[in-house]
């Protein structure tokens, strides 16, 4: 058999000079079609921007929507889930409005039930527009959404709420507003704690910025709506803190680990407690890590270990601080990828990482074997380079 000729190109480097990139082979990854039984696996999906018409970031920007569920299609076959209309969609101000989410989650929690493949979908508050609402408007917001995410046949995730941030005066606030909203949920529902590493403008959330008085106030409200809670997907990046969270919660409330870093640990626990995963870093890494989970279902502890920390290069670049712009780096792996044939997101943002960031990314999917055509991956890196000034 004749040896495949190398793929190589120049690549950016720190001090300005280049250096040369050898693209690896692609790893053939096992398709795993049916959910996995050890944990439950959620990636917060991004969505595919349609270029092709009047595209202005930013105002109701269209979605190429045959794109984006296929790109779900994707994440099912290998056993990854979604949690729909969350963060890595680009929700809210400048980027998907609310009846946008709503098209996007009625969409995708089909092509879930279609393919079996587990599900849950965003509940918020973005079709606020007063800029400090009553308590009760948020609530009646969201169980607007509760309510139609419901109707999909979905369980929710109540998204953090800006408005909410913005209106609460004390930790009773915040207690009030999810007993209130809980208690409409037909299915077990989600929480996400959203910490300010991600998103800055919510800070004081739950009442406090010191995020351990903060865990007291989510443990009270866990602990009050139990019956009405699925899990709480905590997003501060702080793994013993984490850790901690876990022990204190009620034993029926799941903590689905929104920590991009050291997912590995989290997602395998201590023997008595576990993370299940609600990631978006399970967007770009869904074949390798089918491959963790197969393995942990099939109770090799070691081989997920081994698969997963593959990865953890690679989300670290990815979520470097700020880290909310983890965003770009999903749309710029899935076109790498050939799963949409463009670098352009919903909300314009896609020249939010440097050229530089963008390299090293590139270096660190491709020694994961995860594009599935070399040669694609290396074409659309050197238009982007010429596009940016680069030679």
């Amino acid at each position: 058999m004749t040896a495949r000729t190398a793929i190589d190109l120049l690549l950016p480097t720190v001090d300005g000079g280049t250096a040369r990139h050898v693209m690896h082979e692609p790893v053939d990854y096992p398709r795993h079609p049916a959910p996995f039984t050890s944990r439950t696996v959620l990636a917060a999906a991004h969505v595919v921007a349609d270029v092709r018409g009047d595209y202005t970031p930013g105002v109701a920007p269209p979605v190429d929507w045959e794109a984006t569920i296929a790109f779900r299609r994707h994440l099912f076959s290998y056993g990854i889930g979604i949690a729909e209309g969350m963060d890595t969609s680009e929700r809210g101000p400048g980027g998907l409005d609310w009846p946008q989410a709503q098209e996007l989650i009625r969409l995708g929690v089909a092509a879930a039930r279609e393919a079996g493949a587990a599900v849950v979908a965003g509940a918020g508050t973005e079709q606020l527009t007063s800029p400090r609402p009553e308590l009760a408007e948020i609530v009646d917001a969201y169980i607007e959404q509760l309510e139609f995410v419901q109707a999909q046949g979905s369980a929710a995730v109540l998204r953090a709420s800006h408005a909410l941030v913005s209106a609460a005066r004390s930790e009773d606030d915040y207690l009030s507003v999810y007993r209130e909203v809980l208690a409409k949920a037909d299915r077990p529902a989600i929480v996400h704690w959203l910490g300010p590493v991600f998103d800055p403008t919510l800070t004081g959330y739950w009442g406090h910025s010191d995020p351990v008085e903060a865990m007291d106030v989510v443990v009270r409200m866990a602990r009050e709506n139990a019956e009405h809670l699925d899990g709480i997907k905590f997003s501060l990046l702080d793994d013993e803190l984490e850790k901690e969270f876990r022990r204190r919660l009620p034993s029926s409330v799941k903590v689905f680990t929104g920590d991009d870093y050291g997912y590995t640990d989290l997602l395998l626990g201590d023997g008595v407690h576990h993370s299940h995963g609600l990631l978006g870093v399970l967007d770009p890494i869904a074949p390798i890590a089918a491959a963790g989970f197969a393995a942990l279902d099939a109770g090799d502890e070691q081989g997920f270990a081994a698969a997963m920390n593959r990865s953890i290069p690679m989300a670290v670049k990815m979520f470097e601080a700020p880290a909310d712009r983890y965003k770009v780096g999903c749309v710029f792996v899935a076109w790498l990828s050939g799963h949409q044939d463009h670098f352009r997101m919903v909300t314009g943002r896609e020249g939010m990482r440097s050229l530089q960031h963008l390299s090293d990314l590139f270096v660190r999917t491709d020694e994961l074997g995860l594009f599935p055509d070399p040669d694609l991956a290396a074409h659309r890196m050197r238009l982007l380079l010429t596009a940016g000034g680069i030679d």
